[in-house]
């Protein structure tokens, strides 16, 4: 007589306890949670990402470049943007060929991300430092805020365009916006940009 017990068999259905279920229910939760927090965060934009512009950090643009203006050899311009336009990042880098260069971005109430970048920098030297390995694609000039500017792809999917103009001198300065943002937004940066208040260190 064989004495090797047999394969084991699913306990019935009563046989599961409430804490079971309640196990089951609360693993359930946390993934329609996760899954929902995801959803909320992310938002698919074919023209490219958004982002939330009640979540991101806001700084005095006027009050930053005025500051940093103080310590450069070249004037800086004080753009009057949209008042529904947030500044989120204001910085001074030191390019890797050469010069300076200020950086300010802004937050459209769209969501899309706009910067104006103005340096005593070549032109090359301030679209290498934009692009990275990648260079930019000319794609001719574009008339804006009473100047010209040269119109330039940026690399990668997105593809963003790139407005360089250069302001005359002593000492010329270049302008250079870029950004996910619509025509239209980088239109109002550019000029907003071109006629802004001047401030320069003192001498």
């Amino acid at each position: 007589m064989s004495t090797t017990p047999g394969p084991p068999s699913k306990p019935p259905r009563s046989a599961l306890r409430v804490r079971d279920i309640v196990g089951a229910i609360a693993v359930l939760l946390v993934v329609v949670l996760l899954v929902g927090g995801l959803t909320r965060s992310c938002t698919f934009a074919p023209t490219g990402p958004t982002v939330d512009p009640d979540a991101a950090p806001v700084v005095d643009a006027p009050a930053e470049l005025r500051r940093l203006a103080t310590a450069l050899p070249f004037p800086l311009r004080v753009p009057a943007v949209p008042a529904d336009w947030r500044a989120n990042a204001a910085d001074r880098v030191t390019l890797p060929g050469g010069g300076l260069a200020v950086r300010v971005g802004y937050l459209t109430p769209a969501g899309r991300y706009v910067r104006l970048v103005q340096s005593d920098a070549p032109e090359e030297t301030l679209l290498a430092a934009e692009t990275g390995d990648e260079p930019a694609v000319a794609q001719g000039p574009v008339d804006v805020g009473g100047r010209q500017w040269v119109g330039y792809t940026g690399p990668g999917r997105r593809a963003e365009p790139i407005w360089v103009t250069e302001l005359p001198g002593p000492p010329a300065v270049r302008m250079l916006v870029t950004g996910s943002g619509e025509d239209a937004d980088l239109r109002t940066l550019a000029t907003a940009a071109v006629s802004g208040e001047p401030v320069a260190a003192p001498r």
